[in-house]
């Protein structure tokens, strides 16, 4: 009898995975790889290893994956979508299977089953945090192989808060913690953790995570850690677990087992020929090219040459001999900038470099070198003034005494006037933040930055650069060179790594990947951060800073884009710094006092200090502190949420006054929550959360006075927010709605009979000038969002009590309580209804 194999092929982002079954469904086959945006010999490699140790079978064969699309146009070769599969695999192989969690190069996905197998599928949309892409991004920061990450998370002690969206925040998350000597074991765990929330809250989105439950995918196929951390986040044990032979390769798995009718029977040997055959590689992601930035090499000159003539005013070193200077730092998040000028505001030293997650280690490098080059001219100079601005602002103004600190958009607007007075608009790209800058009649007039994604920075095209094997800056200057630009969109760093691999496959230059990341910046700052649709509003006099804008390609794109000339000048990415100089000196000329700096020839005073890790009980969060003990014993204390115990803002003995939260907590909360007799006739629970902060004394009371005990929920925590976060439906909404979840979950722990959470539209008018007193929606129908995405009533047999409630007057508020109370709690005794304040 002629025996037809079954076989899947999944073929992603980064992977390919290929097994084939015999007619007993048992595996003969089966492979793993990274295929580096080479589908098409990967795949050849595949299949002429399964002909040589297999001979050629036929089989039944169905692909899925990102590329196995490309690969099945090309072939005629059946294809199945692979969350499709996925759950074929669970439905055919581990019946007993109701939730999938899978996490892949640059996707993820939960898909939740009910007893019918009926499957809701969440996966990852624009942004790829929290995947397989995003853990080898930050195995490469600490240095290690990303399988060594879990054995590593493995002998953590401590998990430290980190940003999951985006793996360009990320990086400098973890520079801080590796500044902080925070050590890797607990860095690892903190990205583990990271990837769960980040998981979990824009997936799951009220699903509840039903056992048993099956991960799958790469990382948590081979890092062993990150499931630990899913089941502890979702208070599940390994009980819970379905243990999956082979999770990497559930959805090829999947695609073997598809329907019969729908799958294509051929040969190995014939599969071979098929896809010699493709004329192109295969696409991980549609193609296409944008016009060039230069229409040649005249255009090119010419354009250069009308830049170059925005150059700082400067003067040369030997001129501010035993004369006053004033020393600018801009201590940033991923570089330090420092610019020295003389009394007539002219640029005299200057320096550039990486921070390497050591702002002080950066700062003492960078003027010891200008230390030493002043020495070997014999030169001495007198720094009558400094300031310092950017990321590391408190940091380094403690470690080196520096007079002043700087917000940073002052820092930039002061140095953009020294090159065109009557400045409109300014742009600033650092390494991981966007700064826009709207000025009007010489008064900033609005302020814009990047926030949930650093897509478009001065990191993002770094780690592009370092990852072809260029310098960032002749990464830069062969942009200037391309005829046909990548188009590579403007979205997330972690999926455009595909996009880059595939257009270096399809014999796209370097030169077209680096311009097309150019034109990327733009579309990535003008479209998404600023959403500009009219350019007239940044005025005509633009000028542009930041590091990212000494790369000729960008500035240039946004010429293009703006159709406007700006003003790029030559000290561009030292702009920062110089306004801080610039700003010392406008000081000194008003004040004349002494400077507070340690001096250049104490530089390493910077450098000699105690290092301690500290817990913070000033709250409930329990935060890791460090605190920087330096030799003239004044301290700076970093990893601190807020400053209410540990704060930078000077040694002076601080003079707290009276705490005004703490205070009105008292009088929210503090009062009787049961009734003076023992005759209760059952406890009420009600979430800490939203408007029932203000509300609480009124509901309190009345509950109270009807003979019922109050349980408030306990105080909002981290811990309370993970309760909930698995339910939490939209990943969009404020923080204080997203936490209302946890609030319940910890009153249905508390075993209450019924929890009370009503829908008010209307609060009391404070203000008799107002148009209303609304509500904001989240507000008044969270409520709701509660009852569907928890049920407490249905799972955990606690009834959820939510009646519609108007404080707008006594009429409406008497009708709303008089329907709960009667008709729900079936009070007949008769309530003085008063709400005062």
């Amino acid at each position: 009898m002629k025996i037809i194999y079954k076989a899947g092929i999944d073929i992603g982002s980064t992977t390919a995975k290929m097994v084939v079954y015999d007619n007993k469904n048992n595996m003969i086959f089966k492979t793993y790889t990274r295929h580096n945006a080479d589908v098409k010999e990967t795949l050849l490699s595949i299949l002429r290893d399964l002909k040589t140790n297999h001979g050629d079978l036929e089989i039944l064969v169905s692909m899925t994956g990102t590329a196995g699309m490309g690969i099945s146009e090309k072939t005629g070769i059946s294809f199945v979508q692979e969350v499709i599969a996925s759950s074929t695999a669970i439905r055919k192989i581990y019946p007993y299977g109701r939730t999938l969690i899978d996490i892949g190069g640059e996707d993820a996905k939960i898909i939740v089953f009910d007893d019918n197998f009926k499957a809701d599928i969440r996966m990852n949309g624009n942004c790829a945090g929290g995947t397989g892409a995003f853990i080898d991004q930050m195995a490469t920061l600490l240095n290690v192989h990303p399988s060594e990450l879990s054995t590593l998370a493995e002998k953590s002690t401590s998990v430290y808060p980190m940003a999951s969206r985006c793996g360009v925040f990320a990086k400098t998350d973890v520079q801080t913690l590796i500044s902080r000597d925070i050590p890797k074991t607990d860095i690892a765990k903190s990205i583990f953790q990271a990837v769960a929330v980040q998981t979990i809250n824009t997936l799951a989105k009220g699903f509840e995570i039903k056992p048993k439950i099956l991960f799958t995918g790469g990382p948590l196929t081979f890092l062993p850690e990150l499931r630990r951390t899913f089941l502890t986040l979702l208070n599940a044990t390994e009980d819970d677990m379905y243990t999956v032979d082979h999770p990497e390769l559930t959805a090829a798995i999947g695609a073997a087992f598809g329907e019969d009718e729908e799958q294509t029977a051929i040969k190995i040997s014939d599969f071979i020929k098929l896809v010699e055959n493709i004329s192109s590689d295969v696409k991980i992601t549609n193609s296409k090219h944008r016009e060039a930035l230069f229409s040649g090499q005249e255009e090119y000159e010419k354009w250069v040459d009308e830049h170059s003539k925005d150059k700082v005013k400067s003067a040369d070193v030997e001129t501010v001999n035993n004369k006053n200077t004033f020393l600018g730092i801009d201590s940033g998040s991923t570089t330090t900038k420092i610019v020295i000028i003389d009394d007539k505001g002219q640029v005299v030293l200057r320096h550039y470099r990486n921070n390497n997650g050591n702002p002080v280690g950066a700062v003492t490098e960078g003027l010891t070198e200008i230390k030493k080059e002043l020495d070997e001219k014999n030169i001495k100079i007198n720094i009558a003034r400094t300031a310092v601005t950017g990321y590391g602002e408190d940091l380094i103004k403690a470690a080196f005494n520096m007079d002043e600190g700087i917000v940073e958009t002052m820092a930039h607007y002061r140095g953009a006037k020294a090159f065109d007075k009557d400045v409109s608009f300014i742009l600033d790209i650092g390494g991981q933040d966007m700064k826009a800058i709207f000025i009007k009649d010489g008064i900033i007039e609005n302020i814009e930055i990047n926030e949930a994604c650093s897509s478009g920075c001065g990191s993002f095209i770094e780690t592009f650069a370092r990852g072809m094997g260029y310098k960032v800056a002749d990464f830069a200057n062969i942009a200037c060179e391309s005829a046909s630009p990548c188009d590579l969109g403007s979205r997330c760093t972690v999926f455009m790594n595909s996009k880059v691999k595939q257009y270096l496959r399809e014999g796209s230059s370097v030169a077209d990947i680096s311009a097309g990341l150019a034109k990327s910046v733009t579309l990535n700052c003008f479209t998404k951060v600023l959403k500009i649709t009219d350019t007239s509003i940044l005025g005509e006099h633009i000028v542009v800073q930041g590091g990212t804008f000494k790369n000729a390609a960008v500035l240039r794109s946004v010429e293009k884009f703006l159709n406007k000339k700006v003003i790029r000048p030559d000290i561009s990415e030292l702009m920062g710094a110089y306004g801080c100089a610039l700003l010392a000196l406008d000081t000194y000329n008003k004040e004349k006092e002494d400077t507070t700096f340690i001096g250049l020839d104490n530089l390493q005073e910077a450098n000699d200090y105690e290092r301690k890790q500290l817990t913070c009980k000033g709250c409930e969060n329990l935060c890791t502190v460090t605190r920087l003990k330096f030799k003239d014993s004044k301290s700076f204390y970093t990893g601190n949420k807020c400053e209410r115990i540990f704060t930078n803002k000077g040694s002076k003995e601080r003079n707290y006054g009276m705490d005004i939260t703490q205070k009105k907590l008292s009088l929210l909360f503090d009062r009787p929550l049961a009734p003076a007799t023992d005759d209760i006739k059952g406890v009420i629970g009600i979430p800490r959360v939203l408007n029932m902060y203000q509300n609480f004394p009124f509901w309190a009371t009345i509950l109270v006075e009807c003979g019922y005990r109050v349980q408030l929920s306990s105080p909002s925590s981290m811990a309370i927010a993970e309760k909930g976060s698995g339910t939490v439906m939209s990943d969009n909404i404020c923080f204080p709605a997203k936490i209302a979840n946890g609030h319940i979950y910890d009153l249905i722990e508390s075993n209450v009979d019924r929890i009370f959470y009503p829908s008010v539209v209307l609060e009391k008018k404070e203000d008799d000038n107002s148009d209303n007193s609304y509500n904001c929606p989240v507000v008044t129908g969270y409520p709701d969002v509660i009852d569907s995405s928890i049920s407490p009533l249905t799972k955990y047999g606690i009834a959820f009590d939510a009646p519609t409630i108007s404080f707008l007057n006594e009429d409406l508020l008497y009708k709303g309580c008089k329907a709960y109370f009667v008709k729900t709690l079936g009070i007949d005794k008769k309530i003085s209804i008063e709400h005062s304040n």
